[in-house]
């Protein structure tokens, strides 16, 4: 078969392209050179929907973060994956901040975000109670808010495929050839697809693949950003995504309380050459630890949970680069997507239709496309009644793995089912292990039930995929113990 899309990457951006493309009567591969899906660039995300006041009137990052925003609302009810638009502010300490508060609403207003204010200290303390008690005035943005990143790409990947769209996971492109207009693409272990179009949404490798395609030559700069993550009970938590008055090359060092009730602190913003160094380092610890304190009170380093690395793919010029290639016909281009790229997923897959459109593709709407996932079905957050008639449905819902995010062996059951075979991929669909213990009651248990559904053995269940197997040595003849719930 040959296809008439195939899309080079599975993380937000192509997660967007394939369910957006799912849509019309076409045939779509969708190829992720990781095992799962969003376990790139999209799996160190901060999570935040950004109001759309940071950037410039006139880059596509504005245009496509402030037409992104506005999607996420029917998106949500469609997808079902976590969301909530809690607001942002953007607290200043200085009168010197203030002017920067200042410009960040003139081109809020310029970029057509609506229900921006400018506050004084008294109003900003009625909004959010937490701030450090130094801060002089801010912005306050009510259309910013939160996302569990990794469900969400979860969820746009499940409504493609149930749409039609085929997923190719361990598919990292090597090598291309292009014959009488088709690209016939090979992977790394040898498997070849054949598609009349590609697009280039590979993350911090979309310079490498464009090379590979024979495209445009650029050069993506490595940004890495290290975050630190606080337990549900830090009194650090506020109610809504507070920034700092942005820095030179970053929007600076956040308190963000997530979406499932974690408190995040970061990202710090460094350049690197090493695209594969996640490391954090004390140093950068104790700088957003201060940071962090100088905007919210009670910050405390007992709270912190874990701590973890995210790349930026960085483009010269600090915008999106979305276009057709000038150089190879019916090449797409999507690189530099780092924030407000998740914002701006939805308005990006968008943009790139239509620009294929514009190239020649015909766009015919699939009669029976459907745009809605079941419920995501979960024993935490429930009322007593609806918990029972879960456990009625199914005894698995009664048995607890997860003891810190309340997580049952249903779900993990679930997530396994719907293809995320890894420890990182059930605790991203389902935050077993993302708890204060960072799974040191549930993983073994998780690892158990991945060998009892998928008949892999325990030992070569892996953290990620590849070489990161949990268990290095051989465990004989361990026995899989099937839960009894009589």
């Amino acid at each position: 078969m040959v296809y008439d899309v195939a899309i080079v990457g599975g993380g937000v951006t192509g997660a967007a392209l394939a369910r957006r493309l799912s849509a019309f009567e076409l045939k779509t591969a969708l190829l992720e050179k990781a095992v799962d899906v969003g376990f790139g660039v999209s799996k160190a995300n901060s999570g935040i929907i950004h109001a759309g006041f940071h950037h410039c009137p006139g880059t596509l990052k504005a245009k496509l973060e402030v037409q992104g925003n506005m999607m996420y609302d029917r998106l949500h009810e469609e997808l079902k994956f976590p969301f909530k638009r809690n607001g942002i502010i953007v607290a200043a300490f200085t009168i010197n901040e203030l002017k920067t508060i200042r410009k960040l609403y003139e081109q809020g207003v310029a970029n057509g975000v609506s229900g921006l204010e400018i506050c004084g200290a008294d109003r900003l303390f009625s909004l959010e109670p937490k701030l450090n008690r130094n801060v002089v005035g801010g912005l306050y943005a009510p259309s910013g808010g939160v996302i569990e990143p990794y469900r969400f790409v979860f969820a746009l990947v499940e409504s493609a495929m149930r749409n039609g769209v085929e997923l190719y996971t361990e598919f990292e492109v090597a090598k291309v050839a292009i014959i009488d207009g088709i690209f016939e693409i090979t992977s790394q272990t040898g498997h070849a697809i054949q598609a009349k179009r590609v697009i280039n949404a590979a993350g911090l490798y979309a310079d490498r693949v464009s090379a590979i395609f024979g495209a445009e030559k650029f050069k993506l700069r490595v940004r890495k950003g290290e975050e630190f993550l606080l337990d549900r009970n830090s009194p650090a938590c506020p109610g809504h995504v507070i920034f700092p008055v942005p820095e030179k090359d970053s929007k600076g060092m956040l308190v963000i309380p997530t979406v499932d009730g974690t408190v995040m602190l970061g990202p710090t913003a460094e350049t690197v050459e090493d695209r594969e160094d996640l490391s954090t380092t004390g140093a950068n610890l104790e700088m957003v630890f201060l940071r962090a304190a100088r905007m919210v009170d009670g910050v405390s380093r007992r709270d912190i949970i874990s701590s973890f690395a995210g790349m930026r793919p960085v483009m010269d010029g600090d915008d999106f680069y979305i276009a057709r290639s000038d150089v190879v016909p019916k090449f797409y281009q999507a690189a530099g997507i780092q924030s407000p790229g998740l914002t701006a997923a939805p308005a990006i897959a968008e943009y790139i239709r239509k620009i294929m459109e514009k190239d020649g593709m015909e766009f015919i709407p699939k009669r029976n496309f459907d745009p809605v996932l079941p419920e995501y079905r979960k024993i935490s957050g429930p009322s007593p009644e609806a918990l029972d008639a879960l456990i009625r449905q199914d005894r698995a819902y009664a048995n607890i793995i997860c003891r810190c995010e309340h997580v049952s062996e249903a779900e993990i059951v679930e997530a396994i089912r719907k293809g995320h075979t890894t420890l990182d991929g059930v605790k991203f669909y389902t935050r077993a292990g993302m708890g204060r213990c960072q799974g040191g009651f549930c993983s073994f248990k998780i690892l158990k039930i991945i060998s009892r559904e998928t008949g892999i053995p325990i030992e070569d269940v892996t953290k990620r995929g590849g070489n990161s197997r949990i268990v290095s040595n051989r465990l004989g003849a361990e026995h899989i113990r099937e839960y009894d719930y009589a």
